[in-house]
């Protein structure tokens, strides 16, 4: 046994390895190819049941203009959402085989595989995840941490998939973020901490607050096509900062170079924080909390940049 790089790049870049002066057949170099490889993500979103996980890649989807329309798992329309394909997975509102699809954010292609969270279907994620590069893992804002949550934890930490958290349902009745944070550390032994603070919780929930950035972000329209990006509120002024520290130290517990940083009281900027959270979000299974496709493409690796270990026949 020996290691290849991850999944669907493996051959190729196997043939690179041999041959490390050849070309593709478009007559690229093996530069050109690694660099085109930079703009894929292969991305799985995992869950327990009723989390939340379908709707999110529906959203996916129409923010990205892959769909014009956003449906719901059960809707009043009866039209479901499109990554349930199987009658039954409409009638239930559950997904029962996983289903991929794929979104461009910006320059970058992102792969998507929506798996169950049934437990009597979790095979399917275990599969799933042997050929994902990244992991969305989405908790419900008000549940938090349950059953099957930990099951696809430790089905995550067996394939050494990082992972970015995505806390749902915050405008349910209930609803507490920073609840779920703990479980996050205290169940599942992750060092989690908030990328964003929400701006309102339950039916007054407007939006949220960049705590990279130190922005409030406001959702102004029912499906959130339209964001304003303003001052943090004052109200909240004095939690973002907490929570921007916590999370600045949650980081250079992951990364020595950060934790210099902090040491020496300066102050990291937005670029500095950008490319810590990606080298601990690569290195580690610790999650981080960031509800939007920037997330995937900022913290969670390309093909090139994970490592499997995989079978060659010829040594039996």
């Amino acid at each position: 046994m020996r290691p290849w790089p991850r999944r669907s790049s493996a051959i190729l870049f196997k043939k690179f390895h041999t041959h490390p002066a050849c070309l593709s057949n478009s007559g690229r170099t093996i530069g050109e190819v690694i660099k085109d490889v930079a703009r894929i993500r292969n991305i799985g979103i995992s869950a327990h049941i009723d989390s939340g996980k379908t709707t999110l890649t529906e959203r996916l989807l129409f923010y990205t203009g892959q769909v014009d329309e956003i449906h719901e798992v059960k809707g009043k329309d009866g039209v479901g959402a499109k990554m349930d394909f199987m009658e039954l997975e409409r009638q239930r509102g559950i997904t029962i085989q996983s289903a991929a699809t794929y979104v461009m954010w910006k320059d970058v292609n992102i792969n998507i595989i929506d798996t169950p969270g049934h437990v009597d279907f979790t095979v399917e994620v275990e599969r799933a995840l042997r050929v994902l590069d990244g992991a969305v893992l989405v908790l419900c804002g008000v549940g938090g941490v349950q059953s099957q949550t930990l099951t696809v934890n430790r089905q995550m930490k067996r394939y050494n998939v990082p992972c970015i958290a995505f806390i749902n349902k915050l405008d349910r009745q209930g609803a507490n973020p920073l609840r779920v944070v703990s479980q996050l550390r205290s169940k599942l032994n992750h060092n989690a901490a908030l990328l964003q603070l929400p701006i309102g919780l339950e039916e007054n929930l407007e939006g949220v607050v960049d705590l990279i950035r130190m922005r409030a972000l406001y959702f102004r329209e029912p499906q959130g096509l339209t964001v304003v990006e303003e001052e943090i509120p004052e109200n909240l002024l004095d939690l973002a900062r907490e929570k921007r520290q916590e999370m600045i130290e949650h980081i250079a517990e992951a990364d020595e170079t950060l934790g210099e940083i902090f040491l020496e009281e300066r102050e990291p900027t937005e670029k500095d924080l950008i490319t810590f959270l990606y080298k601990a979000s690569l290195h580690s299974s610790d999650a981080w909390l960031r509800p939007e496709e920037q997330g995937m493409v900022d913290f969670l690796p390309n093909p090139s940049e994970v490592t499997n270990i995989g079978l060659d026949n010829k040594d039996g």
